[in-house]
């Protein structure tokens, strides 16, 4: 019995092996896969044709014409995983190149710019910073998503990261990191690249040494869970979704993370929700001192309250008195604040400025929508504006109230 499923597991294994070779050579042989492939693997053309059959079931081949005539292509839905040891010279680019741009190839050019995005930023992140020894790469494309993993068998991203920059433990090199503008080598890296990737794709999550780390473009905050693997098992595993109808590009992405008319990674975004360890209040000092660690390195920090019920005055006083009387050229806005929270924080200082602005239909002069209250502003920082008008534009298109392309069809009132 072991010797006969033993058999059937070769067999499945090889039937896989060879599907893989038919989807990676189709490209180059759409009119003679079948010698192609019968010549390499030593089977007869007739053995090849059921995998061809079977992969146009599975919509991964498509074909054209009859008899000798026939042709096959790549189907819409396509799949390749690899294992590479690094030890071997790889690029990221030329992985990409070389194994896995024909899963994205036909695909709407702003998907194509954030898979090779993400896709070129980890395996680069494995090949100079894992110290293991190998990475395995796992790509599906189906009719809604695309799924990239990245995995590699060596230190553990956040232990790495804990070890270097001597932080307290691996949650707290994950919320570092999940700040952007974190590196363990300043000279030839910025520390954007998981940032930005955890932007752009949908679905995001780093999965190492016990902890998870992950994004999800649905909800308002990351979140930080225990992970299954356990703290020995070694390496780190990247998982990134897109959705193939996304309209994301990566500029805009970029771009909300700059300053007006300049091209730097200049503004983070803090989840404070990250800072509590299990059930622990935000109160003391310390802990708000742990929440600015790195924040000089950016001139824009917003201050993500959502899920933070309430704060102490300690920890209000130590980020928007005490850090902005030092730091004046950093903006300090908080967000989505409970009324004790916001209570707490507005103790330290007047943060905002409130506006009511209305968006006025040009052609018939009647007003779209009155915004009665936009509060913008921050600590070191004082609105024009510009900034009220698109903060109001920005409202009425995720209210549905306008089209985004439209904008010249509109003009603005501000007042107080």
């Amino acid at each position: 019995m072991f010797l006969k499923g033993y058999a059937v597991n070769n067999n499945r294994e090889r039937g896989e092996e060879i599907r893989r070779q038919i989807v990676r050579d189709v490209g180059l042989h759409p009119a003679d896969i079948s010698q192609h492939i019968a010549k390499i693997f030593s089977i007869t053309p007739q053995a090849v044709y059921s995998h061809t059959q079977r992969l146009e079931k599975e919509e991964r081949l498509k074909s054209t014409g009859t008899g000798k005539g026939k042709k096959y292509y790549l189907g819409d839905l396509r799949e390749h995983k690899s294992q590479f040891l690094l030890a071997d010279s790889i690029t990221e680019d030329g992985v990409w190149r070389n194994e896995y741009s024909f899963v994205f190839e036909g695909l709407p050019e702003n998907i194509v710019d954030i898979c090779h995005y993400g896709f070129t930023e980890m395996v680069n992140n494995v090949l100079e910073h894992s110290g293991g020894i190998h990475l395995f790469i796992s790509v599906l494309r189906d009719k809604e998503k695309i799924m990239i993993s990245v995995i590699d068998d060596g230190e553990g991203i956040f232990r790495k990261i804990r070890r270097l920059c001597n932080l307290d433990d691996e949650r707290q090199a994950l919320f570092e990191l999940s700040k952007g503008k974190l590196t363990t080598d300043p000279d030839n890296h910025t520390g954007e690249g998981i940032f930005f990737t955890s932007r752009v794709f949908d679905e995001f999550e780093i999965d190492s040494k016990g902890v998870r780390y992950r994004h999800d473009d649905q909800f308002e905050f990351d979140v930080i869970v225990e992970s299954e693997f356990s703290e020995n098992e070694a390496g780190t595993s990247v998982y990134m979704l897109l959705k193939r109808d996304s309209t994301r590009d990566i500029q805009a992405v970029f771009d909300d993370y700059a300053g007006p008319d300049e091209f730097l990674f200049n503004k983070t975004v803090i989840p404070v929700r990250l800072a509590q360890y299990e059930n622990e209040k935000l109160v003391s000092r310390s802990q708000a001192k742990r929440l600015l660690c790195r924040i000089e390195r950016f001139k824009r920090v917003i201050f993500d309250f959502d899920g933070v019920s309430a704060i102490g005055q300690a920890f209000a006083d130590e980020i928007f008195r005490v850090y902005a009387r030092n730091h004046p050229d950093i903006v300090l806005v908080p967000v989505k604040m409970e009324p004790n929270v916001a209570k707490m924080v507005n103790r330290t200082g007047r943060l905002f400025e409130k506006m009511k602005v209305q968006i006025i239909d040009s052609q018939s002069n009647v007003q779209v929508v009155e915004y009665p209250e936009i509060n913008l502003g921050g600590l070191n920082y004082h609105p024009s504006v510009t900034e009220y008008i698109e903060e109001a534009w920005k409202s009425a298109i995720d209210d549905g109230l306008v089209i985004q392309n439209d904008r010249d069809k509109y003009r603005f009132h501000v007042s107080q």
